[in-house]
């Protein structure tokens, strides 16, 4: 995983080959045996927005991981333009390696519209000065985890707020799973909305999954856990800015059939709801 928001960003520059045509390289990683998704939803993300118009932009995005990545080779992306109407611009992008098909995304965009307004409030959390950094959580598991995660992750600064399977209680608004962390990205990101939407699609399948097993009482990387992300899909309601703390507010209304469907909502420091996600993932038991 990229160890910098510098080398994030690298990430996020990728190699036209062609019109619609794309190739995106891959970090060095001693943790992940497959890419992980985020990245190429990232990556995807870059390669639809830059065949659109600049005055359209990321408003949902539908994605299906189908095949593990393979972390040795570039990825090649293909965009497929479906659709140029007057408000919306709709493009798919195929990810490939080794000549299969490996991840589906489906993305739309639209013109600045105005229109109604609402939102949920920001939930009651402690600050992120008040929450634990992530890394001293996996530093509990050990001195090698830690340099691990140090490492791996250092591109973003992750707190974590708390989650509610000590007790399986409700959150006051009723919810009986609830996960929480803040995040922003560990440094000052060029003001272009495509990167920040990029940087939040990268960030948004870390830890969602997880909230399914709340619960449970088990936690994602536990050996007796098969995990994988299935699909995902984001709303953007508002312009992101990752550089920015944000809440991601997580919570899981069912898990059945080896698989755990978590949803969140996110919120920026000041309150406002910026964007929804949804993600379907693997827990099978091994």
């Amino acid at each position: 995983m990229p160890a910098s928001l510098t080398e994030l960003l690298d990430l996020l520059e990728l190699e036209q080959l062609e019109v619609g045509l794309f190739r995106g390289r891959q970090p060095q990683s001693s943790m992940l045996k497959r890419v992980f998704g985020g990245q190429v939803a990232a990556q995807a993300v870059v390669a639809a927005q830059n065949t659109v118009p600049d005055d359209r932009h990321l408003h949902s995005l539908h994605i299906y991981f189908i095949l593990g990545g393979d972390p040795s080779i570039p990825i090649v992306y293909d965009v497929e333009n479906v659709r140029d109407g007057r408000s919306f611009t709709t493009r798919r992008v195929a990810a490939r390696q080794h000549g299969k098909i490996i991840f589906y995304m489906t993305a739309s965009f639209q013109v600045e519209e105005p229109g109604f307004e609402h939102q949920d409030p920001l939930p009651d959390v402690p600050s992120p000065d008040d929450a634990i950094p992530l890394g001293e959580i996996v530093k509990a598991r050990g001195p090698e985890y830690a340099e691990q995660w140090s490492r791996e992750w250092s591109s973003f600064d992750l707190r974590y707020v708390g989650d509610n399977r000590s007790d399986a209680a409700r959150d006051a608004s009723g919810r009986l799973v609830v996960q929480r962390l803040w995040f922003k990205a560990s440094g000052q990101l060029p003001p272009s909305r495509l990167i920040h939407n990029a940087a939040f699609t990268y960030i948004s399948d870390l830890s969602l999954l997880g909230a399914s097993l709340v619960p449970h009482g088990v936690y994602i990387g536990s050996p007796n856990i098969q995990p994988a992300s299935l699909d995902h899909v984001i709303w953007f309601h508002r312009p992101v800015a990752v550089d920015g703390w944000m809440l991601y507010d997580q919570s899981s209304p069912s898990a059945s059939g080896a698989r755990g469907l978590s949803t969140a909502r996110v919120f920026d420091e000041r309150g406002a709801l910026v964007a929804t996600v949804a993600q379907e993932g693997l827990i099978r038991q091994v």
